[in-house]
């Protein structure tokens, strides 16, 4: 008797319900303890964070939070240092929230944290720039006429 099924071997499969779910409950946490916290490091200190997204291992015990400081998206090379010092800061102080966190949610264990810098920021303004290219924006409004023609018909 077999105990998995074919589909499973199928390919890689995403993240469970289980962790999905208790990454939005470290990622709430998270921004509430950002929130009311004054973080004891120079890289951080009057910095605002946005945490867009937290990834949980099939354990539960790693995380790694996806950030973006706000007012980093700019397009000078001091900003991107900027970034890459707060992301630095971030992982200095992980064990300090990693404490706060124990406090604020139910788990069985509070996972480590890792940060990371979330670059889906800046490809959805490259994307955005690239939709607004003249010779995108041209095909683009072909299209959409094709079809208004197509609907009269």
């Amino acid at each position: 008797m077999k105990r998995h099924s074919e589909k499973s071997k199928s390919g890689p499969v995403g993240p469970s319900q289980r962790q999905l779910r208790a990454g939005e409950l470290i990622r709430h946490a998270l921004v509430d303890i950002l929130r009311e916290e004054e973080l004891q490091d120079e890289a951080l200190a009057g910095v605002s964070v946005t945490v867009s997204e937290v990834r949980m291992s099939p354990d539960l015990r790693h995380a790694v939070c996806f950030v973006e400081p706000l007012g980093a998206g700019l397009a000078d090379q001091g900003a991107a240092q900027n970034v890459d010092e707060i992301i630095k800061g971030l992982n200095r102080v992980a064990k300090f929230l990693r404490g706060r966190l124990g406090r604020s949610i139910d788990m069985k264990f509070t996972p480590d944290l890792k940060f990371l810098h979330d670059e889906s920021f800046s490809t959805a303004a490259y994307m955005d720039k690239l939709f607004l290219d003249p010779k995108v924006l041209q095909d683009t409004d072909r299209r959409l006429s094709d079809v208004l023609d197509e609907d009269e018909d």
